[in-house]
């Protein structure tokens, strides 16, 4: 009987430990005698009995700063796309609050960036932490502002 492809439900009982000698696992309930293994709350994580460890195997790599800055990135078609939806003004100034309190960015997040991917049609004027030159050009040649905080 394949257990897999049978369709009524098939229960296997867990086997009980320590019900007397005359259940097969009793007193000790399968433990042995004695040492670390036999006690309760003990499990020895990662050792494989002499070997060297897998964790200890493979190589360290990379390098997590403490104190990395979450720096959000927007692209100016995305910009553009906020602008048609009339989630951005035009007419007023576009900055992280505004963009945080519109639900565009995220509110763990203390810096963003503007990135030139796509076009803009409509002149904006936003202030921002950083941004990429292709995306300073695309902006000042429409006629918009960029203004980049002091870091």
């Amino acid at each position: 009987m394949n257990i897999l492809n049978n369709s009524e439900k098939v229960k296997i009982s867990k086997k009980r430990l320590g019900r007397g000698i005359g259940s097969g696992r009793g007193k000790t309930s399968g433990r042995g005698i004695k040492g670390q293994k036999s006690r309760s709350g003990v499990a020895i994580k990662s050792f494989e009995g002499g070997q060297m460890p897998l964790y200890r195997r493979l190589p360290k790599r990379g390098f997590n700063p403490i104190n990395k800055e979450k720096i959000a990135k927007i692209n100016l078609d995305q910009i553009q796309s906020f602008i048609d939806a009339k989630k951005i003004k035009v007419d007023t100034q576009i900055n992280l609050e505004s963009l945080k309190k519109n639900n565009i960015i995220n509110s763990t997040y203390y810096k963003y960036k503007i990135l030139g991917n796509g076009s803009l049609k409509s002149k904006i004027d936003i202030e921002a932490d950083f941004s990429s030159i292709s995306a300073r050009e695309k902006i000042e040649k429409i006629g918009g502002i960029l203004k980049l905080k002091n870091k």
